[in-house]
């Protein structure tokens, strides 16, 4: 069977300047072969009030930059962040339980946008490429006790917003998606692949 990676024809290494697990699947299911290499970068560093698309931006290239500092290869490097927000409010990662069902009250019942940036960076001659994609998710009311089963499961701890919709909970939380779901996974898998082909297109034509 064909994969999806083959027709990129990526003639160098791929990193992923990030620890997601759920990255890693996705990208795994387009049949990329790649190594992880987790960037140093504070993601709770940023000013209230900033654009959530300009956040995601710059994080996700920050993140790219920083690995492709680091290393001494030729390399295409992608850099990706996600959050979600609420009434203007960014909402990253629960720093404990009571965190994450203090988020999840927050979302309950309501509409929520989730942003998610992708930066390519090439570890040879630094030119990078930067794109968002933003869904706009809608959690249908929750119960007490089906917040705090979630919470309870540990699950909601490492994602944007205390939920992830592949879970079994998230999936019958969100009662409706406008835009890409793989987007509020952690990676837009249309927007990667058609940045990453421009991408590589661009460089070969320098």
């Amino acid at each position: 069977m064909l994969q999806i990676a083959k027709l990129i024809n990526l003639d160098k290494p791929l990193i992923l300047a990030s620890k997601s697990p759920r990255r890693q699947k996705l990208l795994r299911q387009l049949g990329f072969e790649f190594e992880v290499m987790p960037a140093d970068i504070d993601e709770d560093d940023f000013t209230d009030g900033i654009d959530p698309e300009l956040h995601v931006k710059d994080l996700s290239l920050k993140k790219a930059e920083f690995i492709a500092h680091k290393i001494n290869k030729p390399a295409i490097i992608l850099g990706s962040d996600t959050i979600v927000v609420l009434d203007g409010t960014i909402m990253n990662k629960p720093v404990d339980k009571e965190d994450a069902v203090r988020m999840l009250n927050m979302l309950n019942g309501k509409t929520h946008t989730v942003y998610t940036g992708i930066a390519l960076v090439d570890a040879e001659t630094g030119r990078s490429s930067i794109a968002v994609q933003k869904t706009n998710v809608t959690f249908r009311t929750l119960a007490a006790d089906e917040i705090w089963a979630y919470a309870e499961t540990g699950s909601p701890l490492d994602k944007a917003g205390a939920y992830g919709i592949q879970d079994d909970f998230g999936a019958v939380f969100v009662e409706h998606i406008n835009g890409c779901y793989y987007n509020i996974v952690g990676l837009p898998l249309v927007l990667f692949y058609s940045t990453l082909k421009k991408f590589l297109a661009d460089l070969k034509k320098d």
